[in-house]
């Protein structure tokens, strides 16, 4: 038994003209990829954790074809709220909703093995940035609205809470403890975060992430800092390969 993870999915099984090419060539057929390694790697006894940005749907309905897809690889599936999956309902609709080899974490947390995870969303902070491992720039693009800086740290404070409820929750037996976050809850320098500073408390293990995109070639990101292992497993960065955590 495996646990591995791979995230920022972005299906569109259930909804038209919605594609990865326009974030470059390394997207194309990038379901295939994705499944035929899942394939190769993970088995049923396996668990695959998916930290967010799972699907382009609105709805949950729409939602469903790209959930179905998931549910028919091999292992049981963890995933958690990103900031795309505009489709996620309250937990207790999502709950009815799933697959049963797809559990997820919102509020709470999911033990196996010996294992306990939880975690949130997350959201972008101002006490660090990637541009400068950003490679590609998509085409035309929307102006984007001035950043209300009140509202972020808003946003940002409310996800540090919720992601102490959720660890608070953890099983004190746990041989091993994951939290799983959508946007990276550090620099890549590994200097101390509001972030940061939660998960030491809690003695997480590993903390997986994903949300940056169209990064540079051959950059080996993040790495592990007073005590815990920062992973950053979004496909791309990853070539489309899930990567073995235990």
């Amino acid at each position: 038994m495996a646990i591995w993870t791979i995230s920022d999915l972005h299906l569109s099984f259930g909804i038209e003209n919605k594609s990865m090419d326009l974030f470059g060539p390394t997207w194309k057929d990038y379901t295939h990829k994705i499944e035929s390694h899942w394939r190769s790697l993970i088995t049923n006894d396996d668990l695959v954790l998916i930290a967010g940005d799972i699907s382009w749907a609105m709805n949950l309905d729409d939602a469903m074809p790209d959930l179905n897809w998931i549910a028919s690889l091999p292992g049981t599936k963890v995933i958690s709220k990103g900031n795309h999956d505009y489709w996620w309902p309250s937990a207790s609709k999502l709950s009815k909703a799933l697959p049963p080899s797809i559990k997820f974490v919102q509020n709470n947390v999911f033990n196996w093995n010996g294992v306990s995870i939880g975690g949130t969303r997350l959201w972008d902070s101002s006490e660090y940035s990637f541009g400068e491992f950003i490679d590609f720039k998509p085409g035309k693009q929307k102006e984007k609205p001035p950043i209300d800086v009140e509202v972020e740290e808003k946003i940002f404070t409310r996800e540090l809470e919720r992601l102490k409820y959720s660890l608070g929750q953890l099983d004190p037996t746990a041989h091993t403890r994951i939290a799983m976050v959508h946007y990276p809850p550090i620099g890549n320098d590994l200097k101390p975060t509001r972030v940061s500073t939660i998960l030491e408390h809690y003695k997480i293990d590993y903390c997986i992430f994903g949300h940056l995109h169209s990064l540079k070639p051959n950059l080996q990101l993040f790495g592990e800092a007073r005590g815990v292992k920062y992973m950053l497993t979004s496909c791309d960065y990853l070539n489309f390969i899930p990567i073995k955590i235990l």
